[in-house]
């Protein structure tokens, strides 16, 4: 069990957690929301004794083992494979122990425990979360070297799973997966048979892979059951039931104030009045629930308005080198439509994401742009080009030579980013 009592925690002055109090119990999955910055990774941290509160108390089960991705893979020459047995701890340890152990009898009790965990079936389920993951077996002998900061990810976050921890917290686990990826995810946190604390706004994942909602708030931790949707119904709800009780109470207090405002000064009725003066001096406010700020946010207005179709293609190929990884594609894409791109791991989504943006050049066929057509492509592993030392600002500013500084910091604000994160 993960017990969170009275909890407090403050960054600068700022307080995060205020008394919170959170118990979740073996088995129960659980996802964590709460509107950006309010302190969902920091409790985490607080979970696994990263920092420290500055006041209650955090205890989980002493048996416990508690599992979460590393922040950082590191780039090695150990096999994908390889790296994602090590992460099971007791499993390596008990076979480095059997290598060199020379008693019978300890040997026996090594081979009585390597038999409990199921280590015989250890290679073959760590390729079924690296091939749910999106990782072919030919890619499981690769060194970890040789794949991209979120294919690291992957391979961080198959060593967790299959580690089977007994409280696994994840912190936005689908950010470096694509969809196939993510609902395998999905199934997987489903039938887990631990318990499971999920940072996430995959709505998908935390409609059907968790069985509870904890929702931090004004520095409160609540539990609600069932799914997201189900919790957004429940404080809909909640939240109508309080404006329906704040609005009664305050009428009831304008009836009684009328009453006192009109015979507070009447002597055959100034005992009356009195008393209702007290009355609603004693009375406890009405507390509304309020919605969570949310930032506006729309894409800008194009520059230049296009005429159909923006993008044609007529039988292009495009592939690397003399390969052709798409052939005889035939498109066209024209304002104002809305496409999604899906299909299997591997069969050149990301081809021809590039193609369109044209990182790539077709192999053959015709490709028509419209002659004053802008292209913004974010990559799948967009990340892996940012540079850490540099500030929001730092990053934005070649990418808008259009702007002045103002026009970037109101731009930037409407992702959600304070004056102080932009550097």
């Amino acid at each position: 069990m993960l017990s969170i009592k009275d909890l407090s925690y403050s960054i600068v002055g700022r307080p995060l957690l205020e008394h919170a109090n959170l118990t979740l119990a073996k088995g129960m999955k659980a996802g964590f929301v709460g509107r950006n910055g309010s302190g969902k990774t920091t409790l985490f941290n607080l979970i696994l004794n990263n920092i420290s509160p500055d006041d209650g108390e955090i205890s989980v089960h002493p048996r416990w083992r508690i599992g979460t991705v590393a922040q950082e893979v590191p780039s090695s020459e150990t096999p994908i494979l390889d790296m994602v047995l090590s992460a099971d701890r007791e499993r390596a340890d008990l076979l480095a122990q059997a290598e060199r152990e020379q008693d019978p009898a300890r040997i026996s009790e090594i081979t009585v425990r390597l038999a409990d965990i199921d280590a015989h079936r250890a290679e073959a389920r760590a390729s079924s979360i690296l091939r749910g993951l999106g990782f072919s077996a030919a890619q499981n002998a690769m060194p970890c070297s040789s794949l991209s900061g979120g294919w690291r990810m992957r391979v961080a976050l198959a060593g967790v799973l299959f580690s089977q921890p007994d409280l696994l917290l994840l912190d936005e686990p689908t950010n470096y997966l694509d969809l196939e990826g993510a609902l395998w995810l999905e199934k997987y946190l489903s039938i887990y048979p631990h318990t499971v604390f999920l940072i996430s706004h995959d709505r998908g994942l935390l409609n059907r892979a968790v069985d509870h909602i904890v929702h931090l708030e004004h520095g409160k931790l609540t539990l609600y059951r069932g799914g997201y949707d189900r919790f957004e119904a429940t404080r809909r709800a909640r939240r109508e039931l309080s404006q329906k009780a704040h609005e009664k109470q305050q009428a009831q207090i304008a009836h009684m104030q009328k009453f006192v405002d009109r015979f507070g000064a009447k002597a055959t009725k100034a005992k009356q009045a009195q008393s209702r003066a007290k009355r609603i001096a004693r009375l406890k406010p009405v507390e509304v629930m309020l919605d969570e700020h949310s930032l506006p946010f729309s894409f800008p207005e194009p520059k230049h308005r296009m005429a159909s179709p923006m993008i044609n293609l007529e039988n292009v190929s495009v592939g690397y080198g003399s390969t052709p990884v798409l052939s005889r594609i035939t498109q066209r894409i024209d304002p104002d439509d809305r496409i999604a791109l899906v299909g299997v791991n591997g069969n050149g989504k990301s081809t021809f994401a590039k193609l369109l943006a044209g990182e790539l050049k077709k192999m053959d066929g015709v490709l028509q742009r419209g002659k004053k057509l802008e292209i913004a492509y974010f990559a799948q592993h967009q990340l892996d080009i940012l540079k850490p030392g540099q500030t929001v600002l730092e990053h934005i500013e070649p990418l808008t030579p259009h702007m002045s500084e103002a026009q970037r910091r109101a731009r930037i604000a409407q992702m959600g980013l304070t004056t102080e994160k932009m550097g």
